[in-house]
């Protein structure tokens, strides 16, 4: 196989987000998109792969749910001399949120769970928690965290890297000693007895108090289960997913998958992609490991185009193909900055589960209402619904030093002609 030939991008025709066969090609123009600046990505994403600051990727643009741009470049596993394709899976870390957030409003919807119920209320562990100081200083929370604080991650729990609380949250399986914080796939319990062991250590701010990243959505998942009686992995699977028509996102990978399975790199001193190295801080254990942790927060696996359906269903005001998940005004509450100057990045605000712009220019070029969130693998999202946009970028670079992951959704605006009025 030629140089050439192996780093040529692998294009597929334009077609509509459904469960059905690909429909008729439809031209770039026909859906207010530039062929020719379109190609500008094509061009930004081979120089990356021939400059070696990635190994691969896949981007994916979707505008009134028909695909306006779809490239897999590169490779998915360069060892192995295996390429990119449009169908690779990728770990999508904290795209998880979206799913398991989707998952609590459901819940929320059919009554079971309101938004300002004590989390205490599902798992007792949470009644009374405590607030870190300093490293000596340990206080009781002023008051109960709530399911709200969860979703806006407002409850004041981190990943327990800080200084602060790092040596308890290290010696009790979590913080340092689980990759770079957020990892749990490789522990051999439920969801629910990591969340419950969290719950005994203090936290980092008061509810309410600040906008803290952290192991929110994790707790989360822990409720989904205790609400509905069933594993995070099976909620999601039965009641988003599959509905959804997404046969490749998965918490753990089937084993005859495996194949389609990309690779994690990291960059190197010099900025050039080497691979990452196995466990926790490279390729995890999505194939080999216990199996058993459902991190809602960051444990699932997808590719672009399944990721793609589940924004289009949020695009869609709750519905795709016929199956509707949540309600047009459950969507509008989700994608509406509910914290206002909190979140702290100017122009942004946040909502139940996204960031979200204030403002034109807060986010790129990304028109004001655009909502959307990241991986640690430098995976993105954004969802546009004023230019009816879903953007999708999968790569798999831990740590990350590459330009391109901010660089696409650019590119992607920068081929919109035709923008809606």
């Amino acid at each position: 196989m030629t140089r050439s030939l192996a780093l040529a991008l692998c294009v597929l025709a334009p077609m509509v987000v459904s469960a059905q066969p690909a429909r008729a090609r439809r031209p770039a123009t026909a859906t207010g998109f530039s062929a020719e600046r379109l190609a500008r990505i094509d061009r930004a994403l081979q120089a990356r792969v021939d400059d070696g600051s990635i190994a691969g990727a896949v981007g994916l643009v979707l505008r009134d749910g028909a695909v306006v741009y779809e490239r897999a470049v590169g490779w998915s596993d360069k060892e192995a001399g295996r390429q990119m394709t449009p169908d690779a899976i990728f770990r999508i870390a904290s795209q998880s949120k979206a799913i398991t957030s989707t998952a609590i409003m459901m819940l929320v919807e059919e009554g079971r769970i309101a938004l300002g119920d004590p989390v205490s209320r599902f798992i007792p562990a949470y009644a009374r928690t405590t607030v870190a100081v300093t490293a000596d200083s340990i206080v009781p929370a002023r008051r109960a965290i709530t399911i709200f604080d969860l979703l806006t991650h407002t409850a004041g729990i981190s990943y327990g890297t800080d200084a602060k609380v790092s040596a308890r949250y290290q010696a009790q399986g979590l913080g340092p000693a689980a990759g770079f914080g957020w990892y749990t796939a490789d522990k051999d319990e439920g969801v629910c007895t990591t969340m419950e062991r969290l719950a005994t250590l203090p936290f980092v701010s008061q509810p309410g108090a600040a906008f803290v990243y952290g192991y929110n959505t994790d707790i989360l998942g822990c409720v989904v289960e205790k609400v509905s009686g069933l594993s995070l992995d099976e909620f999601v699977r039965t009641k988003i997913t599959e509905p959804l028509g997404m046969r490749d996102t998965h918490f753990f990978l089937p084993r005859d998958k495996a194949p389609r399975l990309s690779a994690v790199y990291k960059s190197g001193p010099d900025g050039r992609a080497v691979r990452a190295e196995d466990g926790a801080r490279g390729q995890g254990h999505y194939l080999d490991g216990p199996r058993r942790n459902f991190a809602g927060g960051a444990g699932l696996l997808s590719t672009a185009r399944d990721y793609g359906r589940f924004l289009q269903m949020l695009l869609n005001g709750g519905t795709l193909d016929g199956t509707r998940l949540l309600s047009p005004k459950t969507i509008d509450v989700m994608s509406t900055d509910q914290l206002g100057g909190l979140y702290g990045n100017t122009g942004m605000g946040f909502g139940l589960g996204f960031s979200v712009a204030q403002r034109a220019g807060a986010d790129g070029f990304a028109s004001q209402g655009t909502y959307g969130w990241g991986g640690a693998y430098a995976t993105v999202y954004k969802i546009d619904p004023k230019e009816r946009l879903v953007i999708v970028f999968m790569i798999q670079m831990l740590p990350n030093q590459s330009d391109i992951r901010d660089k696409f959704p650019t590119l992607v605006y920068q081929a919109l002609v035709e923008p809606r009025r």
